[in-house]
């Protein structure tokens, strides 16, 4: 699998909305490390959840 994250990019979980909006710390392998708003650090398996990069618009 090819994860089109990098550290910087805001993300969000579809899944748990009231996580608010992450920014992406680290990739190593599937494991994708997110500081979240709303629950601070998590470390998301991409194998298990799925992450959606957010686009800003410019």
């Amino acid at each position: 699998m090819i994860l089109d994250f990098e550290p910087g990019d805001k993300v969000h979980n579809p899944s748990n909305k009231e996580w608010g909006i992450g920014q992406v710390q680290s990739i190593i392998r599937e494991k994708v490390t997110v500081n979240f708003q709303n629950v601070g650090k998590k470390v998301i398996n991409t194998n298990n959840i799925e992450l959606k990069k957010i686009h800003e618009k410019n």
